[in-house]
């Protein structure tokens, strides 16, 4: 059983999978997380592996070959992805 609160990356289109499996949202933190008085091996798909580097940006993901793992979010990389800076619209 977990000892104490232990954060997971779970996807939006599987929280209600999370949540029946006992998982409860941190508002604080905005992350799902396995309460003290559940299994961990329940929630092993959405658990970040520690030994994996974080990948700053798409680019970096594709040239691993796979996703990027940040904090809070786990972006998938595209060939035809252009990230936006935020100086100019990305339409002109």
């Amino acid at each position: 059983m977990a000892s104490a609160k232990i954060y997971l990356t779970v996807p939006y289109a599987q929280k209600d999978a999370a949540k029946a499996l006992g998982a409860r949202w941190d508002a604080a933190v905005k992350k799902w997380y396995v309460p003290a008085d559940k299994e961990l091996v329940l929630f092993a798909q959405w658990q970040v592996d520690a030994g994996v580097p974080v990948a700053a940006t798409p680019a970096k993901a594709k040239a691993s070959g796979g996703t990027t793992r940040a904090s809070t979010v786990t972006v998938a990389a595209a060939g035809d992805f252009v990230a936006y800076n935020g100086d100019a619209p990305p339409w002109e």
